[in-house]
């Protein structure tokens, strides 16, 4: 007496011979969580990216703001080079 096993196949949206992927096996309530939270994340990072060079575009003009007030910055600046 042998016993039948039943397979557990996966669901499969298409009926060919293409493997099931993760998108059709997770439920729809689960994928749009997921997308939400991609979304979510994405903005996340390009707010931090915007934080970032905006640190950097400050760090900029204080370090220009403090080299205009550099007398000898100013006037190696305005001088042709000349050999001394």
């Amino acid at each position: 007496m042998t016993k039948n096993r039943k397979s557990a196949s996966s669901p499969r949206v298409n009926s060919q011979d293409k493997p099931a992927t993760l998108k059709d096996l997770l439920s729809p309530d689960i994928l749009s969580k997921l997308k939400l939270q991609a979304t979510e994340l994405k903005a996340e990072e390009e707010k931090i990216a915007a934080e970032k060079s905006k640190q950097i575009e400050e760090q900029k003009k204080a370090e220009q703001k403090r080299l205009d007030n550099d007398f000898e910055y100013l006037l190696n600046k305005s001088m042709p080079s000349t050999k001394r």
